[in-house]
């Protein structure tokens, strides 16, 4: 089918009721081009406003119902062709309507979905059609959702006779040096009322556009009856894709004179067993994971392809070499980037299958949904080579019952039924699954308390004492008898067993569970050297996933720096209004790496520099009482004005046999780092500007070196894109950096102050923040404040052309960027 975007020429409002329409309530549509997030648009609020908001989970952002709609026209001669439209994601509820005509509805907001419009639509000269589209969002998710139709959309039209939508699929099930098997499976509609046979047509290209195996094919549909066409090709001295090596082919199918559609795909092999752990072309790989969710910080959940694939990028740079979307189905946008990239993907299903974590989830539509929700992952993931694994579910507390294991083997046989060439995995948290057996527990404890009798002995022992601790709490309970016994069947459902912050299983299921592959789907970012040793001594144990790789909204202070004040009992793990980001993410929500990235790379032995972190120096002295999702608090800066003379702490990361650190010339000593030291040590000294200079040894013989220098003279205020030349089409985006530093380029930290930000020319601006963890501003205001010397704005061509972006701030000389539209 031919595929047009779909994204131009919508308008928005909040969705009015008829009935108050006619009482002379008026709220105007406006112009959108999509995606586009309505909730982030939106005025955030504390609890208890009379806006109904969606709290911290969904960064105090108010829930609602939106409306879109979109005027075009269809020609005559398309009367009689199939017309569909296509929908990447809507989140959610969505409602779609043609010409007025209910045409479909989808409630998850994270599958695509097409609706079947050419018996709705006008023709010719009476072409004149409207589709609306409804979704509303409302206290149904556990982080920021965001809203509306925030992936892109499409219009797709085709012959009676034709490829289905998602119709081709590719696997390579015999590869070999010297030729690859590919088998292509093509599925055939006909939608006419006569017998036809058609000629297939099937071509693999490779990635520099030759011929490399071709096969001619016929096939006969009968009227309503899909045919699937199989053909088996073969390609000679096949390049293998890797995350080392991403070679990608694109295989071409035709339908002589009727219809085409071209797939990309690599050639890769998948092995998995408990002494090699998982194989991707014969060779181990270990995934260096990170858990992602979908926002892109500054535009909130609009999904643009630019975007996607920066935060690919730049994730994989940082020494991450797999993804882990959760809680839901990555986008088509992300996959092409991971495939590109080199970069694999653990894509999951659902957070909730019938028992709910928020008062109007999907756990509401699960039962009636999850099967076709779970053929639309498959439809968009089976073409991609960086897909190595499906995870069906996420801190499913029936996980923990027969009956959830039940349901977890129908999830699972449904996926291999669809897709038979990856693995299977549940991001099992051994906790949550025997929640309601601690609920027991804990209250016998209780009534043995105040009976004065003993607790009684053994594993299951100080259970309230555990409490305090939320990651040792977990890896106890996890390790527990109870949860090896409750969540034995859901694991034997799977191909690989996914485990939530249960590394005390690791070693423990070898001997218990000889068979059992595990992969660490969701760990604590402050334990990455103490579960990388498990991950790299255990065979059985796959790979890592920290929370997270990446901040988002909403969720808000999981990770935020905390410490304890007197009398004042242990800080919540929510953080109170205006917080607006989780705060543990390795990369900011701008894409800036903390120092906790760093460290991991140390971790990975991806880097042999040693790494300077100072803790804030206002802090110091304070007992600190941060989650194990919060790293120290630290910033790699030495520019801290009114602190002279101030004692402040200095970490210094290193994977070698000791660190000396020099301020301004002056050694304060070496100190061992390396494994047996965390990776990490401390240096205590007073703050006076200048250098800091860290030095690292092995064996007597220096390693490499960090320094940090201190930002003086006047600020200076600069401007750089982070490409000179963007694509008018296609979601090309231009993110332009905007930065405090003094005269030699040193960023400057301690003088954040508002920038202005004008936009002129062949684009727009389309959202313009920093990582300020607590912040009022909003993402699409043309002045914000930068945090910690720095601020990001994103701009979307319109057309080509040149995007003039002039940018000023107080006591600095105004900057321009210009970026080229082509």
């Amino acid at each position: 089918m031919i595929r047009s975007s779909f994204n131009d020429g919508w308008q928005t409002r909040p969705k009015v009721n008829p009935f108050a329409e006619l009482s002379g309530t008026k709220v105007p549509f406006r112009p959108v081009t999509l995606p586009h997030d309505a909730m982030i648009e939106r005025e955030r609020s504390a609890p208890g406003g009379e806006v109904t908001m969606e709290g911290g989970a969904g960064a105090y952002f108010p829930g609602g119902t939106y409306e879109y709609r979109k005027t075009f026209f269809v020609p005559e001669e398309q009367r009689g062709k199939r017309i569909l439209f296509e929908f990447e994601g809507i989140y959610r509820d969505a409602v779609v309507f043609v010409n007025g005509d209910y045409a479909g509805q989808r409630p998850y907001g994270y599958s695509h979905f097409h609706i079947d419009a050419d018996r709705f639509l006008r023709f010719g000269e009476d072409g004149e059609n409207e589709i609306r589209v409804e979704a509303r969002t409302h206290r149904d998710s556990r982080w920021y959702s965001g809203a509306g139709i925030y992936r892109d959309t499409w219009m797709l039209v085709g012959e009676v006779v034709r490829i289905a939508p998602d119709g081709v699929r590719v696997t390579t099930p015999d590869i070999d040096g010297e030729r690859a098997v590919v088998e292509i499976a093509t599925r055939v509609e006909n939608d006419s009322i006569a017998i036809r046979t058609v000629d297939v047509v099937t071509e693999i290209h490779d990635s520099g556009g030759s011929v490399v195996a071709s096969d001619l094919s016929k096939v006969t549909v009968l009227p309503g009856q899909p045919a699937t066409v199989r053909q088996r090709l073969y390609v000679r001295a096949p390049l293998p894709w890797s995350p080392a090596s991403p070679t990608l082919y694109t295989a071409t199918v035709a339908l002589k004179d009727l219809d085409s559609e071209t797939v990309t795909f690599g050639i890769r092999s998948l092995s998995l067993d408990p002494e090699h752990g998982l194989r991707i072309n014969g060779e181990t790989v270990k995934l260096r994971g990170a858990c992602v969710h979908h926002d892109n910080g500054v535009l909130g959940a609009a999904t643009f392809a630019r975007a996607e694939e920066r935060r690919v990028h730049l994730l994989k740079d940082a020494g991450f070499n797999a993804l882990r979307m959760s809680h839901h189905p990555m986008s088509k946008a992300m996959l092409d980037a991971c495939d590109r990239l080199g970069m694999l993907v653990v894509d999951e299903s659902f957070d909730v299958w019938t028992s709910g974590k928020s008062e109007f989830d999907y756990s509401l539509h699960f039962p009636e949904w999850w099967e076709r929700d779970i053929e639309a992952m498959v439809a968009k993931d089976v073409n991609h080579p960086s897909v190595i694994m499906y995870s069906i579910g996420n801190e499913i507390p029936e996980t923990g019952t027969p009956a959830g294991a039940v349901r977890g083997r129908e999830l699972a046989e449904k996926v291999r039924s669809l897709d038979p060439t990856r693995y299977v995995t549940n991001a099992v948290n051994g906790m949550l699954a025997v929640l309601s057996e601690l609920g027991k527990l804990r209250q016998s404890q209780a009534k043995a308390a105040e009976a004065g009798e003993d607790e009684g002995e053994g594993e299951d022992k100080g259970i309230n004492t555990l409490m305090a601790d939320a990651g040792d709490m977990m890896n106890a309970i996890s390790a527990s008898g109870l949860v090896t016994e409750k969540t034995t069947e859901s694991f034997a459902v799977l191909d690989v067993a996914g485990m939530n912050y249960a590394e005390a299983r690791y070693a423990l299921d070898r001997d218990l569970f000889p068979n059992r592959i595990i992969l660490g789907t969701e760990t604590f970012p402050t334990r990455i050297d103490g579960n990388w040793r498990l991950v790299e001594q255990h065979g059985h144990v796959i790979g890592d996933f920290t929370w997270t790789g990446w901040d988002y909204l909403g969720e808000v202070g999981i990770g935020r720096p905390q410490y304890l004040t007197p009398g004042a009992g242990r800080p919540s793990h929510t953080a109170p209004y205006p917080y607006l980001v989780a705060g543990c993410g390795d990369l900011d929500i701008t894409g800036h790496r903390r120092p906790a990235s760093y460290y991991r790379e140390i971790v990975f032995g991806l880097r042999t520099q040693p790494y300077i972190a100072v803790r804030r120096p206002e802090h110091h002295g304070r007992s600190w009482a941060g989650t194990p999702w919060a790293w120290s608090d630290t910033v790699a800066t030495w520019t801290w004005p009114g602190f002279e003379g101030e004692p402040v702490t200095i970490e210094v990361y290193g994977d070698a046999d000791e660190v000396e650190l020099l301020a301004n010339g002056d050694s304060l000593g070496r100190r061992p780092v390396g494994e047996d030291q965390r990776f990490r040590t401390e240096f205590d000294t007073s703050y006076e500007p200048g250098e800091l200079l860290a030095i690292a040894y092995r064996d007597g013989s220096e390693t490499g070196r960090h320094t940090l220098r201190t930002a003086t003279g006047p600020v200076g205020l600069r401007a750089e894109a982070d490409r000179p030349v963007v694509a008018a089409d296609g979601g090309d985006l231009a993110y332009v950096s905007l930065t405090l530093t003094d005269p030699d380029g040193t960023l400057h930290t301690g003088a954040d102050r508002p920038v202005r930000l004008e936009v002129s020319g062949a684009g727009v601006l389309l959202g313009f923040g920093s990582a300020d963890p607590v912040s009022e501003e909003r993402f699409d205001a043309t002045e914000r404040r930068t945090y910690e010397g720095r601020a990001l704005a994103v701009l979307r061509p319109t057309g080509p052309g040149k995007i003039r972006l002039l940018a000023s701030a107080p006591e600095c000389d105004p900057v321009e960027v210009l970026v080229t539209v082509e």
